[in-house]
């Protein structure tokens, strides 16, 4: 559990819910954190980030600034994927 008091599958469910209509999947391995997005049409991963310290997110604002952080790689990911594609 993190220091806001929400549980890690109240953390998964915020996290995962926060790329809709992606799919992302959270993993919870002793004090770190996988998150993984997947493009389900086409089954690619566009973001993988792990070894996310969970002590981090130990405020309300804190879980936003990682999922706005975590949506700003992947518009960089996709960006740059799309402009290699147009090359």
């Amino acid at each position: 559990m993190i220091a806001c008091t929400l549980s890690n599958l109240e953390l998964r469910s915020i996290i995962e819910s926060a790329f809709l209509p992606l799919r992302c999947n959270c993993t919870v391995l002793d004090d770190t954190m996988t998150v993984e997005v997947i493009d389900p049409a086409t089954e690619h991963v566009e973001l993988l980030v792990t070894g996310i310290a969970l002590d981090r997110l130990d405020t309300s604002r804190a879980l936003c600034e990682l999922i706005s952080e975590l949506h700003a790689e992947l518009n960089n990911s996709r960006h740059t994927h799309r402009h290699a594609l147009a090359s």
